[in-house]
């Protein structure tokens, strides 16, 4: 294929997975993402296989004059600023995630012909979901009712697009997990997976079938859809499964403590995760290659001679953890995620909506 893709946060988890993907079916790509030390470092990865642009979003002139330069035949948009960093700075996260977007949209309108535009969104649309109450399969057809700032901000975007006249695509994304372990623990993320009620339901999906659906989105034969983006059914998971299976078969067994159960009372206190309705997307897209078990499997196996060494660590890690406040937990008898996002991250409602978006 000859004519060029762009892809912005190209250096990120799924970014970097998307690349692989386009590269891996011949596509001309263009790699955007901000210039940082780490995503040179991942550029450098890229041996030459994609140009790199490095341009700063939220300068919404930079963004028209890439657009204008690159003229592509589509825009792979994955920049974003995603939880929990979007409750710690709302504005810059508003500022990416949705004014940003705002401006490649304009870009993408202006070109002639004009792209072929692929938006990342999240199953944060649908807001916190009681699995005691609903038991159904999320669809593109279940109402959006975002709960906090970053579902708003999709939801916003999505809307942008609707209103738009470019022929697009929207995925809606699950809990992405990546294929390889990352050693360096990421205090923050880890926090955050701590508070959340081990029995929301998640539905994960494998990084490298995300960039798989990102990249057969380009020539899909679908316009204006939303998909969503999830594994196989063995990738319906309950959030307390999840962490202790991945830190289990590198060897870190029992590195967090159990969480707790939410309130099946209470609607509010769950997270804005929940199983999904894949088969309009698979069909589509032909993405899901990697199930379950045989993403524990590979993750143990890249883990390899790491793995008992890993095991004799884990007592001084949870040390570690615990002196830096990770392992914090909520009070009383059931998981309160909310009240804990804004006591360590600030205030995580969905924005007001502006009539400038």
């Amino acid at each position: 294929m000859s004519e060029s893709v762009l892809v912005t946060g190209a250096f990120g988890l799924v970014g970097t997975a998307t690349l692989n993907a386009l590269v891996a079916e011949g596509h001309q790509v263009v790699a955007t993402d901000l210039d940082t030390p780490a995503n040179r470092r991942a550029a450098r990865k890229s041996n030459g296989r994609v140009e790199v642009r490095w341009v700063n979003l939220t300068d919404h002139s930079a963004t028209h004059a890439l657009v204008r330069n690159v003229s592509p035949a589509a825009i792979i948009h994955l920049a974003a600023v995603i939880p929990p960093f979007c409750y710690r700075d709302r504005a810059l996260a508003r500022r990416v995630n949705v004014d940003a977007t705002a401006a490649l949209i304009r870009a993408a309108e202006a070109l002639r012909p004009a792209p072929r535009f692929i938006q990342a969104s999240s199953v944060a649309v649908y807001g916190a979901r009681n699995p005691h109450r609903v038991a159904d399969l999320l669809t593109a057809d279940t109402a959006v009712d975002p709960f906090d700032n970053y579902g708003g901000h999709k939801v916003e975007v999505e809307s942008l697009l609707a209103k738009s006249d470019l022929d697009w695509v929207v995925l809606r994304l699950g809990g992405v997990t990546p294929a390889e372990v990352d050693f360096g623990m990421d205090n923050d993320m880890l926090y955050f997976q701590g508070v959340l009620p081990i029995d929301n339901r998640i539905h994960t999906v494998d990084v490298r079938d995300v960039g798989s659906a990102f990249a057969a989105a380009i020539s899909a034969k679908s316009s204006r859809e939303v998909l969503l983006i999830g594994g196989d059914d063995t990738h319906r998971l309950r959030q307390g499964d999840l962490v202790p299976a991945v830190t289990a078969v590198i060897g870190l067994e029992r590195l967090l403590p159990t969480g707790l159960r939410g309130d099946p009372t209470d609607d509010s206190a769950w997270f804005a995760t929940d199983w999904m309705d894949c088969t309009r997307a698979q069909s589509l897209l032909g993405y899901q290659q990697r199930s379950w078990p045989a993403v524990l499997a590979e993750l143990r196996e890249r883990a390899g001679w790491k793995r008992p060494f890993l095991r004799m660590a884990a007592p001084l890690a949870r040390l570690y953890l615990g002196h830096n406040g990770v392992l914090q937990r909520s009070p009383g008898c059931y998981a309160q995620p909310w009240e804990m996002i804004l006591s360590k991250w600030g205030a995580y409602a969905p924005d007001a909506p502006r009539a400038s978006s």
